[in-house]
């Protein structure tokens, strides 16, 4: 496996991201446009980007100052938990309350109340572990 938000690794995780129906498909009926990062809380900057549009993953790479919808930190440690085993919505949930999953950028709340959005993003982390 490619280091964790490597170029090698972000470009595995475009691929895997288009391939769930349960995560593309999903994000394209609700029109969803965003700019991820990734990274960690310690860090000034997040690592990597993702683009995605009308809910598929167009582009991602090194992050270079590019305008974010979202920002999300974790710990290296707690990152290679969820790949080995991607969490649910509880598990994301008490992440979030123990504040083990930060978002520098984004609301986490708003986007848990709308289940178009909060299916996807646990999905999300499925794709991270088919990497």
């Amino acid at each position: 496996m490619a280091d964790l938000f490597s170029p090698a690794w972000m470009a595995r995780f475009v691929e895997e991201w288009n391939k769930d129906p349960e995560l593309s498909d999903a994000l394209a009926q609700i029109g969803f446009n965003s700019v991820i990062a990734y990274g960690y809380p310690e860090e000034e900057k997040p690592r990597a980007f993702l683009v995605v549009q009308n809910g598929k993953a167009t582009a991602s790479g090194v992050y270079t100052d590019q305008p974010l919808n979202w920002d999300i930190r974790a710990q290296h440690p707690q990152w290679l938990k969820w790949i080995e085993k991607s969490p649910g919505m509880t598990g994301l949930g008490m992440a979030f309350t123990t504040g083990k999953i930060k978002f520098k950028v984004g609301d986490y709340a708003s986007m848990l109340k709308d289940p178009r959005m909060a299916g996807p993003f646990v999905k999300s982390f499925s794709a991270m572990s088919k990497i």
